[in-house]
């Protein structure tokens, strides 16, 4: 599991419904996970791009990630408050709604020319992701048999990782111009010249968002005549304070690890573009094309560590997964090359059960206080708005990007601590 689909804390459903009628809804359900992680993984060509168009400092354009990643941390409340005032439903359409005007926002931001118009509509986006994300597990795990309730969330996930593959190619194919100016060849243009420039490459973003925002409002009308099983949760429940469930030491290492974990990833994969580019000096569409196959290792290194942990204790395979997190970042720091590309792809591959394992290992034992403390460990992926701020300012500092990936490589430590720490509290 990754950042794009944080686990949700645990519901009483209702009897599920017959096989017939549980069948378009579950491929409806589906496709959530694959667009929702397609937009996210266009980050990784949306930052150079912008970057090279309004002549951005690496700081300045990790805001792309602040905005969106700070987004989850302002909806994760209100996401849940909605959908236990008015049902899972009404959250899926209210989030398909968000993430539609945000897609077609990006129209407006590319005829105003103005990037700070464009993080609006990425924070518009994140916001209907957010929303989206907190109803579509509920829903996976009831739309069949309660027995092949794991396979079938397993199955959905998968489709995240297939668009993690296809959106960086997609996304270089149609927003990457064919004018191919390097950043000294932009800085160096004409007043008039550069206006030109900035407005072909604004232009280019408007066709795949708009794309993608109509195709998010058709699957917001089919959601809207789709009958779907209501989610209740159970009014026994009992109320866990925040301050009780802290006093688990394992939890609050599993908030400090996940947010340290979640802006790893981040600055790994949204910067992979603009690291290859420098670090092994090729184009940005062959950068993009690697960022893919790094999207690829992702997933199947989700299916490889969970094959694993038959034989392996979470906890030793995470740290022997930090260790090696730590080795290859410096390999893509201190190399150059394709040895620096391979490293990274490596890293996607290895960092890959990193999510799902800090959260398991985070709630274990929390007892009364384990939907309490999921909720802290998921609004912890705020690591992913902050980390990458930090990544920006030493690249900009040092003049150099690579030297921008010690902020992964401190975290990759951080969860080898969590991973050794954790053994006492449980």
């Amino acid at each position: 599991m990754n950042i794009n689909n944080p686990p949700l804390i645990e519901q009483d459903v209702s009897a599920p419904i017959s096989r017939k009628e549980y069948l378009f809804p579950l491929i409806l359900i589906t496709s959530l996970f694959f667009f929702w992680g397609f937009v996210h993984n266009l980050d990784p060509i949306l930052i150079p791009h912008l970057r090279k168009a309004f002549k951005l400092t690496d700081l300045e354009s990790s805001l792309v990630d602040f905005s969106v990643f700070i987004a989850y941390f302002v909806m994760a409340m209100p996401a849940g408050y909605l959908m236990r005032k008015w049902g899972y439903k009404t959250g899926i359409i209210v989030g398909l709604l968000l993430f539609g005007i945000g897609s077609l926002l990006f129209i407006p931001a590319a005829d105003t020319k103005m990037y700070a118009f464009f993080l609006g509509a990425l924070f518009v986006i994140a916001c209907g992701l957010a929303v989206l994300e907190t109803a579509a597990n509920p829903y996976v795990t009831i739309l069949g048999p309660p027995q092949t309730a794991d396979f079938r969330l397993n199955f959905s996930q998968s489709f995240n990782g297939l668009a993690a593959f296809l959106a960086p190619i997609v996304g270089a194919k149609f927003i990457f111009t064919e004018a191919g100016y390097t950043e000294a060849q932009v800085v160096a243009m004409t007043p008039q010249a550069y206006d030109a420039y900035v407005t072909a490459e604004a232009a280019s973003v408007k066709g795949p968002y708009t794309v993608l925002g109509i195709i998010i409002l058709v699957v917001l009308v089919l959601f809207i005549f789709t009958k779907l099983p209501d989610i209740k949760s159970d009014p026994k429940e009992g109320k866990s304070k925040v301050s009780d469930a802290l006093k688990f030491i394992n939890l609050r290492w599993g908030i400090l690890a996940q947010f340290f974990y979640v802006g790893a990833q981040v600055c790994v994969l949204s910067f992979f573009v603009r690291f290859v580019v420098v670090s092994a000096n090729i184009d940005e569409k062959a950068a993009a094309v690697y960022a893919g196959f790094a999207g690829l290792a992702f997933m199947l290194g989700r299916f490889v560590g969970t094959f694993f942990m038959k034989y392996i204790s979470s906890r030793k395979l995470l740290s022997i997964y930090a260790v090696i997190c730590m080795l290859l970042t410096l390999v893509a720091i201190l190399g150059e090359g394709a040895v620096t590309i391979y490293a990274l792809i490596g890293v996607s591959f290895f960092m890959s059960i990193m999510f799902p394992t800090i959260f398991s290992l985070g709630i274990s034992g929390l007892g009364e206080h384990t939907k309490t403390g999921s909720s802290l460990i998921v609004m912890s992926i705020v690591g992913g708005a902050i980390l990458p701020l930090a990544l920006g300012y030493i690249s900009d500092v040092t003049a150099s990007i690579q030297y921008g990936y010690a902020v992964p490589l401190v975290c990759f430590f951080v969860v080898f601590l969590f991973a050794k720490n954790v053994k006492a509290a449980i």
